[in-house]
């Protein structure tokens, strides 16, 4: 039964951690914030350290704080996965536009490249492959940004009472 109670004691903040890094990293534009450093992937860590020791009265270990971040970035993983496929979508047009234009601009492209420019505005294969990575290299990152929030947010304990003689 303890067992239970300390996966529980995690949910709530994973959850909460991995989406905001999910969301944030899955947005056009906001997205370019985890290119300083995973700032969005490390953030959903710190988050979900942060709200795992505002809910425990003792402090937390710096085991849970890589355990809160690890989880906090396989939720991410999968809200990044949703939050993209309808962005994806929507931006797809434009993208095929825009490798038109680019293109039209060159001519003379060699034909290797242009494969691959057509494929890369694919939004499938992207899509995937921008899970993977965040699979695995955003739980990594998110478990540094745990071990990150529990030494900042870590509460302290009082002095110790010196005994009386």
């Amino acid at each position: 039964m303890a067992g239970s109670t300390t996966t529980n004691r995690y949910a709530q903040p994973a959850l909460i951690g991995g989406v905001v890094m999910g969301v944030l990293s899955g947005l056009p534009i906001v997205s370019a914030g985890n290119l300083c450093c995973c700032m969005w992937v490390i953030g959903g860590g710190m988050i979900a350290a942060y709200i795992l020791q505002q809910n425990e009265s003792t402090p937390i270990t710096a085991g849970d704080g890589a355990i809160v971040g690890l989880l906090a970035g396989l939720v991410g993983a999968f809200v990044y996965l949703i939050v993209s496929i309808p962005v994806t979508l929507m931006v797809a047009p434009f993208e095929r536009m825009f490798m038109e234009r680019l293109r039209d601009q060159w001519g003379d492209m060699p034909p290797e490249f242009r494969s691959f420019a057509e494929r890369a505005a694919g939004g499938g294969i992207r899509l995937f492959l921008g899970f993977i990575a965040y699979l695995f290299f955003g739980s990594a990152f998110s478990t540094i940004g745990g071990l990150i929030g529990h030494a900042i947010f870590q509460k302290k304990l009082p002095p110790a009472t010196p005994p009386t003689a």
